[in-house]
């Protein structure tokens, strides 16, 4: 049986997850944006990247935190 992760532990992996995630909706939205006739600029893309991966990021941590919580009542 492993040990339960700590909070710390929790917001460090949901971190890492949504810095990723950011990153590769950047990406994503340089690329697909065009195909749809949106014109942005990066600083746009980033802004609205940044506001779902802060939404992300809270969603993420907690998610883990409930998964966590459910473990440890069995």
């Amino acid at each position: 049986m492993r040990a339960a992760q700590s909070r710390g532990g929790s917001l460090a992996e949901a971190l890492a997850n949504v810095v990723a995630g950011y990153l590769l909706a950047l990406i994503i939205q340089r690329l697909a944006y065009p195909l749809f006739g949106i014109h942005t600029t990066l600083a746009a893309d980033s802004a609205i990247a940044l506001i779902f991966t802060l939404v992300s990021l809270g969603r993420s941590y907690v998610i883990r935190r409930l998964f966590e919580r459910l473990a440890g009542a069995r």
